[in-house]
């Protein structure tokens, strides 16, 4: 076993779950591996046709195997680099690069740069509307953030759509010409109709508070938000909350697995995942809490495969202050100079 695939595996016990006239028992198994590589994390995104995870790196993306933490690939020249969205039908993918407000737009297959798409600041969340076969990005821009629709063909950007929030996060479209967004800063949720490209409705989240990662099913006609403590689900006909799940802290996005019903919800904060089953429309319960590490805060999930991934870099003591220019990294929201990288852990949850 190489250092690169050093793998920790942990068995959790199975954790029964009795629905209406259902039997249920789950059990999880993590696998950890040192990808290796330089550069902090925000976004995994898994590439459903291929199980292909794509880890940002802040200065490049890395391509990992999923089952086997096998690196694959790199695509360089990604500064601020915070996620990757796919367009399979296409063959394109794209990453959101803050440090210069642009948009990668590679091949799928090659990994090649195909070009550099000029977008604007704030770029960070990023995601593939196939419905409406469009690449949506979501902007932390100033004075007012914004959401981008790029056409996945061209790279073409096709529409700007002005939010409420400077703090926009995750986005999920549902099939009938919506777009829904988290707003992180003002606790709410903006409705996008995607034929005027204007924002229709806004609906507050509380109890949730910090709303950061979401999807929408389609069988239940349902949106799940992950929230810092407090998660909701939100009927999307009247954008009434209609159940709330309890949750860990630094919660930057979500995970949503439709055949087998389950939302991951990872806590930063705690190192772990809180998994839960969705019982029916508006009944869910909370069936595992899996470890997996302190920081390691946004999530992705393989429909297919059934695995969920993360990532977190592992930092060493950082050196004392020695009062020269030449200071360690500063972590972000005030938490201080950050030591060495001395691991890379790509986390994969199996069922």
């Amino acid at each position: 076993m190489t250092n690169r695939l050093l793998t920790v595996t942990a068995l959790l016990f199975a954790i029964s779950l009795v629905a209406p006239g259902v039997g249920y028992a789950q059990a999880f198994k993590v696998e950890k591996f040192d990808i290796k590589g330089d550069g902090g994390t925000d976004y995994v995104a898994v590439e459903a046709a291929t199980g292909r995870v794509f880890v940002s790196r802040s200065t490049h993306m890395m391509v990992v195997e999923g089952a086997t933490g096998k690196v694959l690939g790199d695509i360089q020249n990604t500064p601020g680099v915070h996620g990757a969205g796919f367009s399979t039908k296409a063959g394109h993918g794209f990453t959101t690069n803050s440090g210069d407000q642009t948009v990668t737009m590679f091949d799928l297959k090659t990994l090649a740069v195909i070009k550099q798409i000029k977008v604007g600041p704030g770029l960070d969340g990023i995601m593939y509307d196939e419905p409406d076969d469009k690449i949506i990005l979501t902007n932390h821009s100033r004075p007012i953030g914004t959401l981008t629709a790029i056409d996945p063909n061209s790279g073409d950007v096709v529409a700007t759509v002005e939010l409420e929030d400077t703090a926009p996060e995750g986005a999920a479209a549902d099939g009938k010409g919506h777009i829904f967004v988290n707003n992180e800063g003002k606790n709410t949720i903006q409705v996008i109709d995607v034929k005027t490209w204007k924002a229709t409705a806004s609906w507050p989240l509380a109890p949730c508070e910090g709303p950061t990662g979401i999807a929408y099913d389609k069988a239940s006609n349902r949106i799940f938000s992950g929230c810092n403590n407090t998660s909701v689900v939100v009927d999307p006909d009247t954008g009434k909350i209609v159940a709330s799940i309890k949750n860990g802290t630094r919660v930057d996005a979500l995970g949503w697995d439709p055949s087998k019903k389950m939302i991951y919800i990872p806590n930063g904060g705690q190192g772990n995942v809180t998994v839960v089953h969705q019982d029916s429309p508006d009944k869910y319960t909370t069936v595992a809490t899996v470890d997996t590490f302190a920081g390691a805060k946004t999530i992705t999930v393989d429909p297919g495969t059934h695995n969920a991934y993360l990532f977190q870099p592992e930092r060493g003591p950082a050196a004392p202050p020695s009062g020269d220019a030449s200071q360690p990294p500063m972590g972000g929201r005030g938490r201080g100079p950050m030591g060495p990288i001395v691991a890379s852990w790509f986390i994969v949850i199996k069922q």
